[in-house]
């Protein structure tokens, strides 16, 4: 069982060094005083991204408090090199098989003397490990059945009326416990070393005087999305002006769009970390709603974004935040009328959808700031 703060990993003997340096006297004295807050989001990428505001504005108030996130091992290297985050605790270590080592993970948690627990995402597992480590203040969202057994203070979303954006509603938890902002910009930071990194990046991404056009043609089926070949054609009519380099940020990268002459894969089977890197060498994002979005935008990176204007995948909840973003949406009877409501198997592609044209637009739109940006660069 791991923990890392920071560059490095943490586990129980730490733990136990670093309690009993001090008298345990002292050590009960100072964590008495101090509020330890553990914010808890196990679930994907982009969900992750908009939370990375909580810390930062918990710490801002309350400068000597210790926070802890509680995120899934693939998601971690979103708060690494976080400032404002002590400790982040791997969501897949405090799974159990049976009641020893359910208690062991209890045992785990105790140790870190939490005195409030934010549960961003339900979940019952975590509920009950929570409520029998001790924290005596824990904030989740809704009413649960499990949550109302175990004294969980419930915070509700309305029914989402006024809608507002999720890491607005991730930041209610926070205001609970009496945090003061209303600051939900994400940021993801990156070390010296990595920022040197990307730099290089974006020199081969850029050279010739090249803008570097990231692509992202897949949603993990969590949203809405054009058609692989409409990707095709986008990168088509991009190479065909010669302005572009053009760089495709899958992970894993659909077939119709491999091996194409003159684009790159820096993100082909990388490392989470080396993704944000890669992402962070980017003049603008083209993609649906998804993980990559929300890193980009947490990175200053510009964002052309395709979305639904239904609630559970609109803009308002799940629009990228802190950057220059374009918002492109289909007709405002579609969604819900000409396809199938589905963020899993809806698409953009019959007639009031999203057209080609209307994304090649605001490519050529934002590629115009760049390259103005550019040349006051050039001659100031």
């Amino acid at each position: 069982m791991t923990a890392t703060g920071g560059k490095s990993y943490l586990n129980f003997n730490y733990i136990y060094k670093y309690t009993f340096k001090k008298r345990k006297s002292e050590v009960r004295t100072e964590l008495k005083r101090q509020r330890r807050i553990l914010i808890v989001r196990q679930d994907r990428v982009g969900d992750v991204v908009v939370t990375t505001a909580i810390p930062r504005e918990i710490k801002e108030q309350w400068p000597d408090s210790y926070v802890a996130v509680l995120v899934s091992f693939y998601t971690k290297d979103i708060y690494l090199n976080n400032p404002y985050v002590d400790e982040i605790i791997i969501n897949e270590d405090l799974q159990w098989k049976g009641a020893r080592e359910f208690f062991s993970r209890v045992s785990f948690i105790r140790r870190f003397k939490f005195t409030h627990a934010l549960m961003l995402l339900p979940s019952e597992s975590i509920n009950y490990l929570l409520f029998l480590s001790g924290i005596r203040h824990r904030y989740g969202v809704g009413y649960k059945f499990y949550q109302f057994i175990t004294f969980v203070k419930g915070i509700s979303r309305h029914k989402y009326i006024p809608l507002r954006h999720e890491a607005d509603y991730c930041m209610d938890l926070a205001r609970a416990i009496g945090i003061k902002s209303s600051n939900i910009i994400p940021e993801i930071y990156l070390s010296g070393e990595e920022r040197e990194k990307v730099r290089n990046i974006r020199k081969y991404f850029t050279e010739d005087g090249k803008i570097a056009a990231g692509i992202h043609s897949t949603s993990g089926k969590s949203s809405p999305n054009i058609s692989v070949s409409s990707y095709l054609r986008i990168i088509k009519e991009l190479q065909k002006t010669g302005l572009y380099k053009i760089i495709i940020t899958d992970n894993n990268v659909p077939e119709l769009l491999q091996n194409l002459e003159g684009v790159d894969y820096p993100n082909r089977n990388s490392g989470l970390r080396d993704s944000i890197l890669n992402l962070a060498a980017l003049d603008f994002l083209v993609s649906a709603s998804t993980g990559p979005m929300h890193i980009a935008a947490a990175l200053r990176v510009n964002t052309i974004s395709m979305f639904c204007t239904l609630t559970a995948c609109s803009p308002i909840l799940w629009g990228p935040l802190g950057n220059d973003s374009i918002i492109i949406t289909p007709d405002d009877n579609y969604c819900g009328n000409k396809c199938s409501g589905d963020p899993k198997s809806c698409m953009f592609e019959n007639e009031g959808g999203i057209e080609i044209q209307k994304i090649i637009d605001s490519i050529n739109l934002v590629s115009k700031k760049i390259r103005n940006k550019n040349s006051i660069k050039t001659t100031g």
